[in-house]
């Protein structure tokens, strides 16, 4: 089962990249603050690169402007999402995180199979917005879809 809005975003342990591969936890991440987590299936494939992740850099300063932190996750490496941030132009304060074995994704129940495109098991295109590590809204995108979990659809919704 996936997870609902009203429960606590899971405890799992993410990396990123800051000064060195560092450990982050989600707790830390995201209690005590207003996030939108937004999830995609793979740095560097089209739209994920071509609309997803830039638009959230686009309105970056409309989330930070609302008091909301902005986080990006993927089921990918760190380095991969340290190349991918620096090859989208990424502003500092924006989280980059790395769920490399899919950790989280699982714990939420979203997870996609992407094995027919060689990419194993991934996280579905998704947006949540969190207030104090619970899941105020969430948006799940259909198979091949991409509006729900947008930046500019989280804006009107926070």
């Amino acid at each position: 089962m996936s997870i609902q809005v009203g429960d606590r975003l899971p405890e799992v342990v993410l990396k990123r990249i800051s000064q060195g591969i560092e450990a982050v936890d989600t707790r830390a991440l995201f209690d005590g603050r207003k996030a939108v987590l937004f999830a995609v299936p793979g740095a560097f494939t089209p739209t994920c690169s071509e609309k997803h992740l830039p638009g959230f850099v686009q309105h970056f300063e409309d989330f930070r402007a609302k008091g909301i932190e902005v986080a990006c996750l993927a089921v990918n490496d760190p380095f991969v999402m340290q190349a991918w941030a620096q090859s989208q132009h990424v502003p500092d304060g924006m989280i980059m995180l790395s769920d490399g074995n899919g950790d989280l994704t699982r714990a939420l129940g979203l997870e996609l199979d992407a094995s027919a495109y060689g990419m194993g098991t991934r996280a579905k295109r998704f947006a949540l917005y969190l207030d104090d590590g619970v899941v105020k809204q969430l948006h799940v995108e259909e198979p091949g879809e991409y509006r729900v979990s947008s930046a500019e659809y989280m804006l009107e919704q926070v």
